[in-house]
């Protein structure tokens, strides 16, 4: 019998064998969303004309002050990008949650109510799907109109579709377990059913799709602000700068540099941790990795 490990030590493990370059990125973006007002060197939306378009420090005619440089208006970038941060988390978290709770509730009621439930589900979850992603989510801002919460609301409107998809493949095959059978023949109701036994052994499933699923989320929220539909300026979002830098891109181009490097950093940080997850929680991968 292996020696018992408590939660704590089981949860060190497990952070020990986790992909330490994209760890450590997401830290430093968790640690940025949450405490980004407090850290940011300088005031994210204050602006100066006097130092517009600082360029980085070790550039000529960079300076310390503003390592990353400034903006057409003088606002320091690094500050910009810091505080965006927490933009993009609050989005990102706000949006998995709604949506991959919503997406389990109905594939939970489609696979194992089946019937008609099922159909009426599966149909809608085929008209969200059968419309691409980021236009649909354009359509939608464009009607709602661009703000945070609006912008939390169509993400999820559009991302429940995917978890309920891949979810309900998963209900299918717990529904047919034995210990299903042994839970109807106990008698319990379809309700505790669901609650106690499917929706815990979908948790794995549904923690893998929303570390992935997260990526995709910060990418379509930056897009919807690069096209401004999405978080309103002057509040700092990585998106809505890359779309302020264009125009400079030819003589001031650390605009959109650093928010696309720090897009591509984040969400390439969430597939690898996605798929090292993936692998660790689903049994299928595992046998598949030995």
């Amino acid at each position: 019998m292996p020696p018992y490990r408590s939660p704590f030590r089981r949860f060190l493990s497990a952070v020990g064998e986790a992909p330490k370059i994209p760890l450590v990125i997401l830290i430093l973006f968790l640690i940025c969303g949450i405490f980004g007002k407090w850290i940011a060197p300088h005031d994210p939306v204050a602006t100066s004309f006097q130092l517009a378009l600082t360029p980085p420090c070790w550039v000529k005619g960079g300076s310390w002050a503003y390592p990353l440089g400034t903006d057409h208006l003088g606002r320091d970038i690094l500050s910009r990008l810091i505080v965006g941060a927490g933009v993009s988390l609050e989005v990102g978290i706000m949006v998995v949650l709604f949506s991959g709770l919503f997406g389990a509730l109905m594939a939970i009621l489609g696979g194992y109510l089946g019937g008609k439930v099922d159909v009426l589900i599966m149909r809608l979850v085929d008209i969200v799907l059968s419309m691409p992603f980021l236009i649909l989510a354009v359509t939608l801002a464009a009607i709602i109109g661009a703000s945070k919460y609006n912008l939390i609301i169509i993400l999820a409107g559009v991302a429940w579709a995917w978890y309920a998809r891949v979810l309900r493949a998963e209900v299918l095959k717990i529904k047919e377990g034995d210990f299903i059978r042994l839970a109807v023949v106990a008698g319990c109701s379809n309700f505790r059913i669901m609650v106690q036994h499917i929706f815990p052994n979908i948790v794995n499933s549904l923690v893998v799709l929303a570390t992935l699923n997260l990526g995709v989320v910060i990418i379509a929220e930056a897009s919807l602000s690069f096209l401004g539909l999405g978080i309103p300026p002057p509040a700092p979002a990585w998106g809505g700068m890359i779309n302020e830098g264009r125009n400079y891109i030819g003589q001031a181009w650390w605009l959109s540099f650093w928010p696309g490097i720090a897009i591509l950093l984040v969400v390439l940080s969430f597939n690898l941790l996605g798929d090292w997850l993936r692998v660790r929680l689903d049994p299928k991968f595992r046998q598949t990795r030995l």
